[in-house]
């Protein structure tokens, strides 16, 4: 796991939309809200990259490439109002990896006299990478995080329990309160591990919400709800997002 940054915690994370924004205009806290975006989607990114050109030093070329762009204020007119920032970013780095293809295939043709020359090559084929799986696992992971932040600043076992359950799906509750217990230097019963997932799942589902509205300009309730059914989330999230919806966040 990867040590929380000054912006990990949820409720400090403006939309994404307003960072590139920030990230784009002549004041001091430009630079760190360049830092922040990059830092925050480096590992989906990466991911994004890695899957459409299948190596590791060719994906962290594309990715300094990208932040370079990003710096120097390549994106300063990406308009909010044309989408979600997940969608803005696919189609970004979408172009990133097709001129990198086009920039292979001029290198690896050698230059014909002109009455040989090749016919015109067709373009790249579109890179096959999965960034939405990319984007879902940041989600999730960044979840993950919060819940083990909130676990050591509340002294609740929920991120203790939740793990456990998801490293080991198949166990009962009486043999997890037996582990658990051994774990937690405390005897617990099964009752107890039911009532602690039961709170876990509520709290965990909840930090995935909060986390996916960061990345919306407008986190309505309408839009949280397409973007988690995008992401293959909806079901797991349900719940979460009619207790927001009731509370009016």
């Amino acid at each position: 796991m990867e040590p929380e940054t000054p912006h990990d915690r949820l409720s400090d994370i403006p939309t994404q939309w307003s960072v590139v924004v920030r990230a784009h205009q002549d004041t001091p806290e430009a630079v760190s809200a360049t830092k922040q975006l990059l830092e925050r989607y480096r590992r989906p990114i990466n991911r994004y990259l890695l899957a459409c050109v299948r190596r590791l030093d060719v994906a962290d070329e594309l990715f300094q490439e990208f932040a370079l762009r990003f710096v120097r204020g390549d994106f300063k007119n990406a308009d909010p109002e044309r989408g979600r920032f997940r969608c803005y970013l696919k189609t970004v780095l979408h172009h990133l990896v097709v001129d990198y293809q086009r920039k292979q295939q001029r290198e690896s043709h050698q230059p014909l006299p002109a009455a040989e020359a090749a016919p015109e090559v067709a373009p790249p084929a579109a890179p096959e990478g999965d960034l939405t799986g990319a984007w879902r696992e940041e989600l999730m992971a960044r979840a993950w995080d919060a819940l083990a932040s909130w676990e050591r600043e509340n002294g609740q076992p929920l991120y203790t329990v939740l793990r456990f359950r998801a490293d080991h799906p198949d166990l009962k509750a009486a043999p997890m309160a037996e582990r658990l217990s051994a774990q937690l230097g405390a005897t617990v019963s099964a009752e107890w591990v039911y009532k602690k997932l039961h709170q876990a799942r509520e709290k965990f589902t909840g930090l995935i919400v909060q986390e996916v509205a960061q990345t919306l300009e407008e986190p309505t309730v309408p839009n949280l709800e397409q973007e988690l059914l995008d992401l293959g989330l909806l079901d797991f999230c349900q719940p979460a997002l009619q207790r927001r919806g009731k509370s009016g966040g």
